[in-house]
């Protein structure tokens, strides 16, 4: 989207696709990949982009457009999602919706294979843009389209349609009715085809979001306006009718609600007849039309009139709904009857009900039995008879209805729910027998109802018994335990089916406590429960229990915690609560008190107290729990059991919680002990119940659904323990054998995480102890020592179990302690043996028994451990999480301590072992028992089993378990064992199986000689092989080998030596059928032996041979593994084992060394992985340093070989690096040279890698390549030379040069010579075969080897590691630097000879390449040499036969000296001893272009000697200067050589200064004439520029002494500054020029300048006037640099000059104008520079004399310009100064201004052809008069001098002289600035009106010029004044508005402008004022 171009392009390529491939069949297909792309990549960029921009909407437009058109399915399905994203991401217009939505709509009925998803884009579309104003033609599309409606009904289903639904069903609606009536229909067919579209959409598609309320108010609107319309043709309106009517049906029954909005809404609005009319005809097609007609009692329609908010009015709708119902009237649908009589059932007039309740039984059968019942028990729940008994007859009409058998109708569902519900209102709860209430009561009861349902039976009867014979006080405590014992004897006789759901429906009726009587009835079903409970079976028993705790445990809760409950409660119903039943006045009391309002809440405490106390009394204990020996297990225990534990528990809490605190704690106490007494009187139950209530915390997936938090558990341990503390000495000694059931689960809560647990657990265990003769004192008693810490810390117990028992971790003489502290033990952990015991509590206890780990344990735990062991591997699933965690917890157990049972006892070596086979997973989290007896097999447990053979066989098993392992964790646990146990290697010997065989060759020859002896007997050999392999378990070996190749702890590790090499030589046996998949073994084998070598020996040197036989070690082996492998790895591990054994039998390696790294350059190194590197390193540090070893060591080999041997492996290292990755190229050399010594061999490493450019890459590169090549191998070179010591690389580079000289000149020596190479090389491997090279490739090597020395000396690398070597390594460094530049000189003496001899052969071109290349070098060894060392070398090298070797010593010297900065006084003393060696050079005049360069060079060395050494060493350079002075006056001398001279002079004059002066008469001369010969100067620069700078460096520094040559010095510089003008500002020549002249003006005297230039002004002054500038700005120069002294002494003498140098111009005024004014301007500046410097008092007098000098009547008119030119630069400068002297320049002005108007005077001021002196003179006038009132701060412009100047300036408005472009350049830069200025300065408003009425007159000038120049000069004098002009606005407009009228357009314009403009200034309009 960045890219528009790009997104073109895809564009485009579509298309231009789609055109390829438009008359292929398959194309389609073959398009379907590039519309993906197209639609994937449109689709992610618009959802990129942030924001979409019209450019790219402009950019996809046409391509959407052409994808909407085309045939291609999936090119339009892209345009598609295009558009989808594009509505999705931007708000587009609506004429482009507009667009977008025909064309989709037409290729939607084009193709309807996309039919559903076009409609999906058009869906998408208008979700997201604005649809209003679509047009029909989407709509006509639509609707032609087959399946519309279907499809919109699946896009429905998921998606929101509603937006494409709102544009097409009001186009429908309109449509369909369309106002024909009257007409002939246009289109039949078409009307009737959206009559039914419209019907299938309002039929199968939901209408959301509002618009079926739009439907239907278009459906209504529409049909009155068509009846309108249509007038009175009824015919027509029929037809209209019956078509909308089906579509009117629908409406009222999908969207009823619509409907009646729509209609309800139109009401409202309806005021003419005939729409009344047509609004009633409308309705009439519903068909609940009814319900809109109008009633004549209420006038409006019986609709409104059932929700009227007057009782009457709704009384009289019901009445004529009863009408209705009754006669059947049509216009009336059930829904809206149905829905009008339930909602008036719920009416607030008692008088309406009844009224509905009659509607309501005349149409029941429609409405249907349960909403009848539904609606009447609403009623009666709703009503409230004790507030009003009107209602009493309603209810009774009710009741009668459900009670006449129509309704119910033997259906057994409702009529259990009618009686439930109805049963709340028949408990009497008003003893007034003529209340409503009871009379209600006595009426249900003597109903039908009753004998609907078995439950009421006979209670009718009881009742009227109860009411006859009762008190009025008793009537309901009476009735109430009446119809208790009703229910409860009808419920004992019912079937145990009708029993259970009776219980279930009255446990639902007692949740609803809304009223009095729901609440009564709460308590009426739990006590009726209760008393079931006494004579059910078990089962029904339970389950009725469990409904009635439920109830009770609920409102106990509400109680206990609601504060406003704690009511008091009379003492004589808490001391009844234990005598008997329920007293009968409670209930009464209850009931009354909630009849008055009260809440009754003591009452209702006591009476759930009551039914609490009878529901322990009658709880009856399950058999399964009668039947438990000692312990209640919940996991065993069947439902009712759980049940039952489960309601003890709950009980338990309850009356815990009560008996706390509060008004009825003293009432839940005796519940409690009531509870103790009833349902625990054996102790034995009793400590079953409290052990369960204590440990069930514990307890993980346990079945009882009760959850035990810490608050319950505490308070259950502080309740057991006042129980046992009540325990009387007697029932202590008979309880004290069943205490374990107590002391466990105690014991258990020690480790409890919550700090009161713990504490309680503690004082439980403190009143245990008062038990006598209890097994567990001895525990008991350590635990109650340490409560304090136990209290303090929940892992303490586990510590103090552990030093309890520690006693039985070790054998000690105490055996008697021992046998207590193990019956202890064992009476402890009897639970953990008891099947009875629950899990949960067994896994507590061993938890705190953690730390107790000794043999008597784990064999007591080993039958529990056998049981879940094989729970586990019979029935996984059974096993419970608690029993999970027992084993785990049993497992842990085997350890160190324990681990000598596993010897005595084969048990429990057998269940461990089964425990590690035992893999299964139970629980996620959990680990398998396999992990986790892996992790019990420490190195400690390992080591402590007593016997190898036990620790054979475990490891025998680890290593079965890896092998049938499926499990990464398991893999990985053993492998975690087995690293960290410490295994002796026979163990793992034996376990890789039988691998012996024949003893393996020794050496190459036995193993070739073998071979041939199998290949003789294959047939028999491959039988053998075969029978002795399949020995061989390689799928075990290999885990085997993958764990014992990094183990560490491994005794006597050389055992597994020999079996390993046997292992690896059957693996590389080529008979075997799977030597493909044995690579891997190998590699193991390998890195076995690798390990088991480190091991042996860690430093890696040699072994003896009482550890490991050399013989043993079979290397041969290895380098047929590296050799036959086709796999990196293995070679890797192969190559790495080598180098280790390298240093362990050095012997043994060197044999097969050539095979190993020859090996190593074709394939390792050619990997590119970091392994592989290492490997490599790995074999190079190891192997090579073992075989310089073995040379030291005085064996077979002699030197030469070992040189021989590192040399051909460095070879082997070159070759390779071609195919070695560029990265890993450099580490592997250096590596390599680091290892063999780069001392020795860098200059090897060099010289191959040289060769191998020469023979191969030089070779091999194209033509254009080989710089590039060449260059990158340079670097490489050097950054492999650099990785080294600098003294390393300067002694290979000498040994390079030794080497170079060792090669013959050229192939072309003589026979002898050649046989003398031949035979040295048969004896020694040479580095460059010369035989076998060309002599091209001879010289390119020599030549690539010198060129490689001077880059490396010029690299940063080797300059920066020769800068980081301190002083020490400096000095040893200086001799190998002194031997490199020998060899160097020695080099280049021999390649000098070789371009002497070969000079005439074709080779000479290369020869003195190769000398310039030996020259760089020795330029770049010159920046190493040390100063002493390098003065010698150079001066014997400057008397050398050959100039060029001279040279090339003069050079060096010249950088030598260059580059340095500080020097040494020995070094200073040994420099200052060359220059007779260079004058020597600069006297030889041999005629040889040669040297002349030498004289030059020798010059420049003389002129740096100098520069550095001059000055302190003066005498030394004075015969430097006679020399350099002698080649000056020498004429015949070369020009390069004299300018080389005068630059030395130059030079030697600055360092010898005074000492220089004797020289000046033959010096100055000569550079003076030197520089008069222009001819020779202008032709050669240099010489220019080197005399000129001779002449700059003399003056400079001797300025004293040149004062007689001073005349000719100003002479030449004024000439040469014109030339050096020429050159441009930045040129050598303008600054040294600049540079003289500044030190002549500056640096001599006044007095001696001042003379000279007066005398060389008159001399150029007629002829040579262009030089005149640069002699006077010589003399500014002088003037700025003087001091006030010397000016007031020099003063008159610059007078005069002056005076005579103004007179300038009057001398020369037949001049050119502008010479002379270049020439004048340089003489006011120094004028003016001059004044600068002087007073007031002195500039004064000199003001009034140039005043005169002007102005002199004899004088020239001339000086006037000069004059008023020099009075405007002095005011320039002066500024407001000035104005103390322009008095008397007004009068001047004022004549000049008027003597110079040619429109005002005849005369002219100059002559007439001279017109331009007068434009000239104007303008100094004006700009001198602009700077004095510019800078006049003094009121200079008085009234009388402003009167004197104001008509002569503006007159000169009409002044035209010089012509039209100069006075417009006049009045527009000079005359209306001047102007405009001198109205400010006036300042007087008086003196503006003239002048600004003077210019105004200058606007009526017959001249349009004049005219525009004036209003120009009016529009900068407005800008001036601002919006002080306004005072002269009046007086202007008139003028202004004349030019307005102009008859020169250009003023016209111009006016209007001036308008515009002055509008601006004064900030308001000017139009009013024209």
């Amino acid at each position: 989207y960045k890219d528009l171009g790009f997104l073109d392009f895809i564009c485009t390529l579509v298309t231009k696709a789609i055109k390829a491939f438009t008359d292929v069949s398959s194309s389609a297909t073959q398009l379907r990949v590039l519309f993906s792309f197209y639609a994937s990549t449109i689709v992610a960029a618009l959802d990129a982009v942030n924001k979409v921009t019209d450019t790219l909407i402009a950019k996809l437009l046409p391509y959407i457009q052409k994808g909407l058109k085309s045939v291609f399915l999936d090119y339009r399905a892209a345009t598609y999602m295009i558009i989808c994203q594009l509505a999705v991401k931007v708000v587009m217009e609506a004429s482009l919706v507009n667009t977008l939505a025909v064309q989709i709509s037409k290729s939607v009925q084009k193709s309807p294979s996309l039919f559903q998803e076009g409609l999906g884009c058009l869906t998408v579309l208008l979700q997201n843009q604005k649809g209003d104003n679509l047009g029909k033609k989407p709509f006509t599309y639509l609707c032609n389209a087959p399946d519309l409606v279907t499809a919109l009904q699946r896009i429905s289903a998921e998606y929101d349609v509603t937006p494409l639904l709102h544009y097409i069903l009001p186009s429908l609606v309109c449509s369909v009715l369309t106002c024909t009536v009257g007409e002939d229909l246009p289109d039949d067919s078409s009307i009737e085809t959206h009559t039914n579209l419209l019907g299938s959409v309002l039929e199968r598609i939901p209408l959301e979001n509002n618009l079926d309320y739009k439907v239907a108010c278009a459906l209504l609107s529409e049909y009155i306006s068509c009846g309108m319309q249509s007038d009175a043709d009824a015919d027509g309106l029929t037809v209209l009718n019956q078509r909308i009517q089906p579509l009117v049906r629908v409406l009222e029954r999908k969207y009823p609600r619509a409907l009646d909005a729509a209609v309800a809404g139109h009401v409202k609005d309806v005021t003419d007849h005939r729409e009344q009319a047509l609004f009633h005809q409308f309705i009439s097609l519903s068909l609940s039309s009814g319900k809109y007609q109008f009633l004549e009692d209420s006038d409006t329609s019986l609709f409104l009139s059932l929700n009227h908010p007057q009782p009457a009015v709704r009384l009289l709708a019901v009445q004529h709904l009863n009408e209705i119902i009754d006669a059947s009237q049509e216009g009336f649908d059930s829904e809206f009857l149905k829905e009008a009589i339930l909602e008036r059932l719920k009416d607030e007039s008692h008088e309406v009900v009844m009224s509905a309740l009659k509607a309501l039984e005349a149409f029941s059968e429609t409405l249907g039995p349960e909403t009848v019942v539904d609606s009447i028990l609403n009623l009666v729940q709703r009503v409230d008879l004790s507030r009003d008994e009107n209602w009493y007859d309603a209810l009774i009409e009710a009741l009668r209805i459900l009670g006449n058998g129509l309704v119910l109708n033997g259906n057994e569902v409702l009529t259990n729910r009618v009686v439930m519900e109805l049963l709340p209102f028949m408990v009497v709860t008003n003893a007034d027998p003529k209340s409503a209430e009871q009379k209600l009561s006595v009426y249900l009861a003597n109903s039908g109802l009753h004998s609907l349902h078995s439950l009421l039976k006979g209670w009718a009867q009881v009742l009227e018994k109860v009411i006859r014979t009762s008190k009025a006080d008793e009537v309901v405590g009476m009735a109430y335990q009446k119809l208790v014992t009703v229910l409860v004897n009808n419920l004992t006789s019912m079937e145990s089916s009708a029993l259970s759901q009776t219980v279930e429906s009255l446990a639902q009726l007692a949740g609803q406590k809304n009223n009095i009587q729901q609440k009564v009835t709460f308590h009426l079903v739990c006590t009726v429960f209760v008393e079931c409970c006494r004579v059910l079976n078990e089962e029904d028993h339970i389950k009725t229990a469990g409904k009635v705790y439920n109830l009770l445990e609920k409102i106990s809760r509400e109680l206990l915690s609601d504060s406003t409950n704690q009511d008091n409660v009379p003492g004589e119903w808490q001391s009844k609560l234990m005598e008997g039943s329920m007293p009968v006045q409670l209930m009464t009391e209850f009931v009354s008190k909630l009849k008055d309002g009260q809440a009754a809440n003591a009452e209702n405490a006591m009476l759930m107290l009551f039914i609490l106390k009878e529901f322990i009394s009658v709880l009856k204990r399950p058999k399964c729990l009668l039947k438990a020996p000692s312990w209640w297990n919940p996991e065993k225990l069947d439902e009712s059991g759980i049940e039952y534990l489960r309601l003890v528990f709950g009980f338990f809490n309850v009356t815990v919680c009560g008996a706390g605190e509060g008004n009825f704690a003293l009432c839940f106490r005796q519940l409690m002990q009531h509870f103790f007494k009833v349902q625990f009187s054996e102790a034995s139950d009793l400590f079953k119940f409290l052990a369960i209530l204590w440990s069930h915390s514990h307890s993980i997936d346990s079945r009882l659904t009760y959850t035990v938090n810490a608050i319950l558990q505490t308070q259950a341990l502080y309740v057991g323990r006042a129980l046992l503390e009540s325990f009387t000495t007697q029932k202590k000694r008979q309880v004290s054998s069943t205490l374990s059931t107590v002391v466990v689960p105690l014991v258990a809560n020690l480790g409890s995480h919550v700090r009161e647990v713990r504490r309680a657990a503690l004082a439980c265990l403190e009143i245990v102890s008062g038990f006598k003769e209890t097994p567990f004192h001895l525990i008991i008693d350590k635990v109650i020592h340490a409560a304090e810490e136990i209290t303090a810390d929940p892992t303490y117990i586990c510590q103090a179990m552990g030093n309890i028992f520690a006693m039985l971790q070790v054998q000690s003489e105490q055996k008697s302690q021992r046998k207590k502290l193990s019956e202890t033990l064992e009476h402890v952990l009897k639970c953990v043996q008891d099947p009875d015991c629950p899990a949960y509590l067994q896994r507590g206890l061993l938890t705190t028994f953690q730390e107790v780990n000794n043999e008597v344990i784990l064999a007591f735990l080993l039958p529990t451990m056998e049981i879940l062991l094989e729970k586990v591997s019979s029935d996984p699933k059974d096993v419970l999480k608690d029993e999970a965690l027992l084993l785990q917890l049993i497992l842990g157990k085997y350890n160190e301590y324990s681990a000598p049972l596993l010897a005595t006892d084969p048990k429990s070596f057998n269940l461990f072992i089964k425990a590690l086979h035992t893999a299964k997973e139970l629980y996620p989290g959990i680990p398998t028992f396999q992990v986790i007896a892996l992790s019990q097999i420490t190195r400690g447990f390992f080591a402590a089993l007593p016997s190898e053979t036990i620790q054979q066989k475990l490891v025998g098993v680890l290593f079965d378990l890896l092998v049938d392992c499926k499990n990464i964790e398991c893999g990985q646990s053993i492998n975690g064992v087995f690293k960290a146990i410490s295994v002796d290697a026979e163990q793992i010997a034996l376990e890789l199986g039988p691998l012996e065989k024949s003893k393996p060759p020794a050496t190459v020859q036995q193993t070739r000689r073998q071979k041939m002896q199998k290949h003789q007997q294959r047939t028999s050999q491959e039988t053998d092989s075969t029978s002795e392999a399949s020995s061989v378990n390689f799928e075990r070996a290999t885990l085997i080998l993958e764990l014992v190749q990094h183990k560490k702890k491994l005794k006597r590790p050389q055992i597994l030596v020999s079996p390993l090499f046997n292992l690896l030589s059957r693996c590389l046996e080529p008979q075997s059928s799977e030597q493909g998949n044995l690579e891997y073994i190998k590699q193991l084998i390998l890195s076995c032996l690798l390990n088991i070598c480190q091991k042996l020996s860690p430093d890696g040197g040699k072994i003896s041979d009482d550890i490991l036989e050399e013989d043993k070690f079979n290397v041969e082996l290895i380098v047929q593994c590296v050799r036959t492998s086709n796999m990196p790895q293995t070679h890797h591990h192969a190559l790495l084992l080598l180098g280790a054994v390298a240093g362990i039998f050095p012997e043994k390696v060197l044999h097969n060394i050539m095979p190993i790294f020859t090996f190593m350059g074709a394939s390792v190194m050619r990997l590119d992985d970091m392994y592989s590197f290492q490997v490599i390193s790995k074999t190079v540090q190891t192997v090579i340093p073992a075989l310089i070893q073995s040379d030291g060591g005085g064996l077979a080999e002699t030197k030469g070989d070992i040189q021989n041997i590192v040399t051909r492996i460095i070879r082997v290292f070159v070759d390779a690096m071609p195919h070695v990755p560029e990265h890993r190229r450099l580490p592997v050399l250096q590596q390599l040279v680091s290892t063999v010594g780069a001392k020795q061999f860098l200059w090897v490493l060099l010289l191959l890698l040289f060769e191998q450019h020469v023979t191969k890459t030089a070779s091999d590169a194209a033509s254009e390549e080989k710089e590039s090549v060449l260059e990158r191998d340079t670097e490489f070179w050097i950054s492999v030379s650099c990785e080294f010591d600098v003294q390393d690389q300067i002694q290979s580079l000498v040994k390079i040069l030794q080497y170079l000289m060792a090669l013959p000149v050229s192939k072309d020596e003589d026979d002898q010579g050649q046989k003398k190479k031949k035979q040295k090389a048969k004896t020694v491997d040479p580095i460059f075969n010369v035989e076998s090279r060309t002599g091209k490739q001879l010289r390119h090597f020599k030549f690539l080897a010198v060129s490689f020395q001077s880059h490396l000396l010029a690299s940063n690398y080797f300059i920066g590691k020769v800068a980081e070597c301190d002083v020490i390594r400096q000095v040893a460094l200086q001799q190998h630097e002194q031997k490199l530049l020998e060899e160097t000189l020695c080099y280049i003496n021999m390649v000098a000879r070789s371009v002497e001899e070969n000079a005439n052969k074709p080779t000479a071109k290369f020869w003195r390449a190769l000398l310039n290349k030996s020259y760089e070098a020795l330029d770049k060894v010159n920046a190493l040499l040390p100063t002493e060392s390098f003065v010698p070398v150079i001066r014997g090298l400057l008397v050398n036969q050959l100039p060029s070797v001279r040279r090339k010593a003069m050079e060096l010297l010249n950088n030598k000296v260059q580059h340095s900065v500080q020097w040494q006084e020995d070094q200073v003393q040994s420099f200052l001893e060359m220059p007779s060696e260079l004058l020597s050079i600069v006297c030889n005049k041999e005629k040889e272009e040669e040297q002349a360069i030498n004289r030059q060079t020798a010059l420049y060395s003389l002129k740096l000697l100098c520069k550095c050494f001059g000055a302190e060493n003066q005498e030394a350079f004075l015969p430097v200067l006679n020399t350099a002075v002698d080649l000056v006056l020498d004429k015949t001398e070369e020009k390069n050589v004299l300018g080389s001279a005068l630059l030395c002079i130059a030079e030697v004059v600055i360092a010898l200064k005074a000492l220089a002066v004797p020289q000046l008469p033959r010096l100055m001369p000569a550079v003076l004439k030197t520089l008069k010969d222009r001819k020779e100067l202008l032709s050669n620069e240099i010489y220019l520029l080197s005399a000129v700078t001779a002449l700059q460096k003399v003056t400079e520094t001797l300025p004293n002494f040149i004062s007689p040559y001073l005349v000719d010095i100003l002479m030449q510089i004024t000439h040469l500054s014109k030339i050096a003008a020429s050159s441009g500002p930045s040129s050598q020549l303008h600054l040294r020029v600049s540079s003289v002249k500044t030190t002549v003006a500056t640096k001599l005297a006044s007095r001696v300048l001042l003379p000279v230039v007066t005398k060389c002004y008159n001399k150029l002054e007629d002829s040579h006037q262009s030089r005149l500038g640069p002699l006077l700005d010589i003399l500014k120069e002088n003037i700025v640099h003087m001091e006030k002294e010397q000016l007031n002494a020099h003063q008159s003498e610059l007078t005069t000059f002056f005076l005579k140098a103004l007179d300038f111009r009057a001398d020369h005024s037949e001049d050119d104008l502008r010479k002379v004014g270049d020439v004048e301007e340089h003489i006011i500046n120094c004028v003016v520079v001059m004044v600068m410097k002087l007073s007031e008092v002195t500039f004064r007098p000199l003001f009034f004399k140039l005043f005169d000098w002007a102005k002199t009547e004899d004088s020239s008119r001339d000086r006037l310009l000069t004059f008023y030119r020099l009075a405007d630069c002095i005011a320039d400068k002066l500024k407001g100064l000035f104005i103390l002297f322009a008095g008397h320049l007004v009068k001047p002005f004022v004549d000049l201004l008027k003597q110079s108007n040619a429109a005002k005077s005849d005369e002219p001021l100059f002559e007439e052809k001279n017109s331009e002196k007068t434009c000239l003179l104007l303008q100094f006038v004006m700009d001198c008069l602009h700077k004095i009132f510019l800078y006049d701060t003094q009121h200079f412009v008085n009234k009388e001098r402003a009167e004197a100047l104001m008509t002569p300036l503006v007159d000169q408005l009409e002044n035209v002289i010089g012509g039209e472009d100069a006075y417009q350049e006049r009045v527009t830069n000079h005359l209306i600035p001047c102007i405009a200025q001198f109205s400010v300065a006036i300042g007087d408003d008086s003196l503006w009106k003239p002048l600004n009425y003077q210019i105004l007159l200058k606007m009526r000038h017959s001249s349009s010029k004049i005219r525009l120049a004036a209003l120009m000069a009016l529009l900068e004098l407005a800008g001036k004044l601002k919006e002080n002009y306004m005072i002269l606005l009046p007086e202007s407009i008139p003028f202004l508005a004349e030019l307005m009228e102009d008859e020169c357009e250009e003023v016209e314009h111009q006016c209007q402008k001036v308008i515009q403009q002055l509008e601006v200034i004064l900030g308001e309009s000017l139009q009013s004022y024209f």
